[in-house]
């Protein structure tokens, strides 16, 4: 008696498997992995290895996790002290870290949606890509310039018309984008590239828009990039402590390893250690000083008057339960009471970041991102959660803690803009004969400016 013959399928050039069938975009990840390419590896539908794929290699096993713990290990050390390197060699270094961030992330999230096979018949999807990543950084790091260095690029004859006019020269770049987009729409196509059009917006808003607050955090002040950012790497760790000491209930089906647990657990960890973290980085004023010189490093410091969210104040406290005793008195400063909001963020809101990214990848079927960084993966899977953490800090701080006062761009800004060239050479008349009173400048200043200034009409 003959074996009945299994149901197999053998894949023929020009044959996608699916009978003709346009591939969808939840199949675009199997053109990622051909043969004898890599590529993401098979995965079940728990976002675990096949079987399959463990079996074939089961002697190496033990000596491939070995060695993936190893390589991650090492670069987990390679990416601390560079950080630390980074933070304390100044706020320069960190915007730059903080723009090759998100060029990677966005290169990975653009490329698990992509199709190489239609990508080659459609030469422009790529460059168009990339075309909108460029504008969306130019408007973004120009907004910023143009805010925190006023003083600067205000004054600079070539610079004012680009300031001035820098949202309308945005605005502009994208239209020429989004026309050259609709003019290379090909029949047979149509699918596809509105869904790389769609693909690149959304990654770009969750990538390149939230990295831009980030960047803004640490112009503000390192304290406002480095608490966020380590909140969130310690809340992860603690999770995983706990998770692994008393975990029992899972916390969600997208990542099964998650319990309700080492969640709890975690969030009272990163409270206390915010706490302690924040009352350490009060006493510096590296980092609580906004970045009024970007050449300044830990070392040369900065010097301004503080945050009063930084200063001690006395607080009196009535206890409830004794209310015929005198009340109770404590000094502590505002920034502790902030740092519950942030801890909060941190461990009940930011992992719902690392959920999403998780949701995505099972989606496309892959297990990382990228392979950005050995043993760990791409710059994506790092980042996850710090992209929404980042979003919020500057959402928060610009809400409850900023001080908004008159500064010397916001006041050059203001008589640029807003006077006329006749009524701008009266102000500088004004201040120098004030300053000039105040014993602050010599009176042969103010000769000097009246017999080089324009007379009055």
């Amino acid at each position: 008696m003959s074996r009945p013959r299994r149901s197999v399928q053998f894949q023929h050039r020009g044959s996608n498997g699916h009978h003709g069938r346009r591939p969808s975009i939840s199949e675009t990840s199997e053109g990622l992995s051909e043969p004898g390419s890599p590529g993401p590896k098979p995965m079940d539908g728990n976002g675990e290895v096949t079987k399959e794929e463990k079996d074939q290699n089961p002697q190496t096993e033990y000596e491939k996790k070995k060695e993936t713990f190893i390589t991650r290990t090492i670069w987990t050390f390679v990416m601390i002290g560079g950080f630390f390197a980074a933070m304390f060699a100044g706020h320069i270094y960190i915007l730059a870290i903080v723009t090759a961030v998100q060029i990677v992330s966005f290169k990975e999230v653009i490329a698990i949606a992509n199709v190489p096979s239609r990508a080659k018949n459609l030469p422009f999807t790529r460059s168009l890509n990339w075309y909108f990543l460029g504008t969306t950084m130019y408007f973004l790091y120009g907004e910023s310039v143009i805010y925190y260095f006023k003083h600067i690029v205000l004054v600079d004859r070539i610079l004012l018309p680009f300031a001035t006019h820098h949202r309308f020269i945005s605005f502009m770049l994208y239209v020429m984008g989004f026309v050259f987009f609709v003019g290379s729409l090909q029949k047979g196509h149509y699918r596809f590239q509105f869904t790389q059009f769609a693909w690149t917006h959304m990654a770009l808003y969750l990538i390149n828009v939230q990295s831009h607050f980030i960047m803004n955090n640490t112009l503000e002040g390192m304290i406002w990039f480095f608490l966020p950012a380590s909140l969130v790497i310690t809340n992860d760790i603690f999770a995983y402590i706990c998770g692994i000491t008393f975990g029992r209930t899972q916390l969600i089906k997208l990542s099964p390893k998650k319990t309700v647990e080492g969640f709890v657990g975690a969030w009272i960890l990163t409270i206390l250690f915010g706490f302690a973290m924040t009352n350490v980085l009060m006493r510096y004023k590296y980092f609580i000083c906004p970045a009024n010189d970007l050449g300044s490093n830990f070392f040369s410091g900065l010097y301004c008057e503080p945050n009063p969210v930084f200063l001690t104040q006395q607080y009196t406290f009535q206890p409830p339960l004794l209310l015929h005793s005198p009340p109770q008195t404590f000094h502590i400063a505002p920034m502790q009471f902030h740092i519950l909001v942030f801890a909060s963020f941190a461990s009940l809101i930011a992992p719902f970041g690392g959920f999403f990214a998780s949701g995505l990848k099972r989606t496309f079927k892959v297990k990382d991102f990228g392979e950005s960084i050995p043993g760990h993966g791409g710059i994506t899977d790092r980042m996850d959660c710090q992209f929404i953490m980042g979003f919020f800090a500057f959402m928060y701080y610009q809400s409850f803690i900023a001080e908004y006062k008159a500064s010397v761009g916001s006041v050059i800004e203001t008589a640029i803009q807003g006077l006329s060239p006749e009524e701008q050479i009266e102000v500088v008349r004004g201040l120098t004969k004030y300053l000039v009173g105040q014993g602050q400048v010599a009176e042969g200043v103010s000769e000097c400016l009246a017999g080089v200034l324009p007379r009055r009409r």
